[in-house]
């Protein structure tokens, strides 16, 4: 199977092309944040090092958040444009899920972190099994104080990735004690590889157009929109790109 993986869901952009297992062109920047600008040469460039045509690819992978809102919109709708018009079937994974796939060692407990400002966190919790990540606490949009409540009761070691951890060390620590292991720099960096053989044996997506990222939270417009409007019903401005 040949495949295309593509992360744009926070600053750092990481495309990768594989077929099966064998990773055939990988790239991960963190310079600039212009993923609009940026991915589409960045996918044509890794096709052409791969040796692959757009047409000879069978998936397409995508980090479907959560993350940044523009970084999702972009390589969700990058990755669903490719899939339609190349008639290939797309895979969502989560981009926590994808961060914490860096971290290979049997039965480690995984915590990857994205800041969500306002000293809240996207983050999730994975133990490793088979060398993949396995969801033991959802994704979710929290507060750092209830993230370190929610970790205290595992009473074991849990390895901390991305690059928002060292921003949140000093309380997560201050609850976790000597169960907060902090992963080596370079686990902090989504890698599209990794997302690309996680996505490999994951199952499509059934409703191409109905694919949407998961943000996790509202924008700021439906906040104040909400905060308003409390009364009233509303749907998602972001359900649809």
């Amino acid at each position: 199977m040949k495949l295309l993986a593509i992360d744009t869901s926070n600053r750092p952009l990481s495309v990768a092309v594989l077929d099966d297992t064998n990773i055939l062109a990988t790239t991960t920047t963190t310079v600039g944040r212009n993923s609009s600008v940026t991915l589409l040469p960045l996918i044509e460039q890794s096709l052409k090092q791969a040796g692959i045509a757009p047409n000879d690819l069978d998936r397409i992978v995508v980090a479907a958040g959560p993350g940044s809102y523009t970084g999702l919109r972009i390589g969700v709708t990058t990755a669903k444009t490719l899939a339609f018009t190349l008639d290939k079937t797309l895979v969502g994974i989560s981009s926590l899920a994808a961060l914490a796939g860096n971290i290979v060692a049997e039965g480690q407990l995984v915590a990857p972190l994205f800041d969500a400002r306002r000293d809240n966190l996207f983050a999730g919790l994975y133990r490793i099994e088979n060398h993949q990540p396995v969801s033991v606490l959802p994704d979710q949009h929290v507060s750092v104080t209830d993230w370190a409540q929610q970790l205290v009761a595992y009473q074991e070691p849990i390895t901390f990735v991305g690059q928002a951890v060292d921003q949140y060390a000093a309380p997560l620590s201050a609850v976790l004690k000597t169960n907060f292991v902090r992963g080596l720099p370079q686990f902090d960096l989504p890698q599209a590889a990794v997302l690309g053989l996680m996505g490999r044996t994951a199952a499509p997506v059934e409703q191409l157009h109905a694919f949407v990222p998961n943000y996790l939270r509202l924008t700021q417009a439906e906040s104040e929109w909400l905060a308003k409007h409390p009364k009233e019903d509303h749907a998602p401005y972001v359900e649809k790109i």
